[in-house]
């Protein structure tokens, strides 16, 4: 009850125009090189970081609201998933992740291999599983395409998108091609995880041609514009495929993300020397199958000691669940991450893997996207009390606190099913 009190009387003081505010006395996660920042002020204008600091002058027309030394941070990042373009994952017709055109063999002009299909087209703002998240803390996600039965393990573009309900939400410079590779890709690929590179080196041999057999026109005009250096996120768990990967994106030119990487810490030197972010599932402690054989809950901390950029993304229904990315990071941390890298993996490495250099950090200059916290945001049993993006208060009302919110309140004439509100 105190916590929906909160949430209500900071909605009503933040009306929904607002970009100028001025947070007082709180502990600023900076998620940067300054730290933690105890006492601090975070004063935002036109949606932008202006000034952080002790004690700062509040312009007159500035909200001001007193964080009671409570944790501020930046907006977390949702992962991996499919907010917006998957409403419930076991009704089909709801689902906008993935293309499956039919077999690939033998290969045709107009085969299921299609890396032109781009998901941000179906993106929906205003899915209900976005509001659920939203108000646990996450302000964006890369939107990630499915390889399917009947289409290609080159499953497709995604972006970066903003959750705060606008349509134009994909950020620029965040799109990114996605590639999975491994036993459970190798049904698409001839049964075999050797053929995913044979038929790698053919479409990008057929990208640079300009013509062939197994991509579209248009899909080698897109697989040409990542042979330039563009970002390419590779699900890949076995510490073999992972050098494969890294080897491919050398002699290719493309900037590799490892997502998944059960078995990283095997090839940790590698992945450092190549500057590649890895994407963790931290809660992954026992092999799921013969290309994990090595996974643990140190993966996350073992590759940090070896100075690889450690972010999080869940595995299985990431969609549903990535307001539980948190969980992730706290359960790294309890098994030798440190704390300030858990952060970062939430924020700040990311926002840097998808090329977004405006957000991921609370500095001056940086986008508002903000979250103020009940307690530590890496504990299961704090909450977000408010969310701002922009330095605009989001609502914090999702599907489940109105269905709880209806079903608490006292019978009226009308069965609690017929409420409106």
């Amino acid at each position: 009850m105190k916590r929906l009190i909160l949430c209500v009387l900071m909605a009503a003081a933040l009306p929904a125009s607002a970009q100028n505010l001025l947070i007082r006395d709180a502990t600023v996660h900076t998620a940067g090189a300054a730290g933690t920042l105890k006492d601090h002020d975070v004063l935002v204008q036109a949606g932008v970081v202006r000034a952080i600091g002790p004690d700062l002058a509040a312009p007159a027309g500035v909200t001001v609201i007193d964080a009671k030394g409570r944790p501020l941070t930046p907006g977390l990042f949702g992962g991996l998933s499919g907010l917006g373009i998957e409403e419930v994952s076991g009704e089909a017709a709801t689902v906008d992740a993935g293309l499956a055109l039919g077999t690939m063999t033998p290969p045709h002009e107009g085969s299921s291999w299609r890396p032109e299909f781009d998901v941000d087209v179906a993106f929906n703002p205003h899915s209900a599983a976005i509001g659920v998240n939203r108000v646990e803390g996450i302000t964006f996600t890369t939107l990630s395409p499915s390889a399917l039965p009947g289409g290609s393990f080159v499953a497709g573009q995604g972006s970066v998108v903003r959750l705060d309900g606008r349509y134009d939400a994909a950020l620029a410079g965040s799109r990114s091609l996605f590639i999975d590779l491994g036993s459970d890709a190798s049904v698409l690929s001839g049964g075999s995880r050797a053929g995913q590179w044979m038929l790698l080196e053919q479409a990008v041999a057929e990208a640079r041609a300009g013509s062939g057999d197994l991509l579209t026109r248009a899909g080698r005009a897109t697989l040409a514009r990542y042979l330039a250096g563009g970002r390419v996120v590779f699900q890949v768990d076995r510490a073999a495929d992972i050098r494969q990967v890294l080897a491919f994106a050398k002699k290719h030119g493309m900037r590799p993300v490892i997502a998944g990487g059960a078995e990283a810490w095997r090839v940790a030197a590698e992945l450092k020397a190549a500057d590649a972010v890895v994407l963790v599932d931290a809660l992954a402690n026992l092999p799921s199958s013969f290309d994990s054989l090595a996974s643990g809950l140190e993966t996350a901390a073992r590759l940090h000691r070896a100075g690889v950029k450690v972010g999080f993304s869940q595995r299985g229904d990431a969609t549903h669940n990535a307001r539980k990315q948190r969980q992730l990071a706290g359960n790294a941390v309890a098994h030798g991450l440190p704390w300030d890298a858990a952060l970062a993996g939430l924020t700040v490495v990311p926002a840097r893997a998808f090329g977004l250099s405006d957000r991921g950090q609370i500095a001056v200059g940086q986008a508002a996207d903000l979250v103020l916290w009940s307690g530590d945001p890496l504990e299961v049993n704090t909450w977000a009390e408010q969310v701002w993006f922009d330095g605009v208060a989001a609502n914090m009302r999702s599907r489940q606190t109105e269905l709880r919110d209806r079903y608490l309140a006292p019978e009226g004439a009308l069965p609690r099913a017929y409420t409106t509100n």
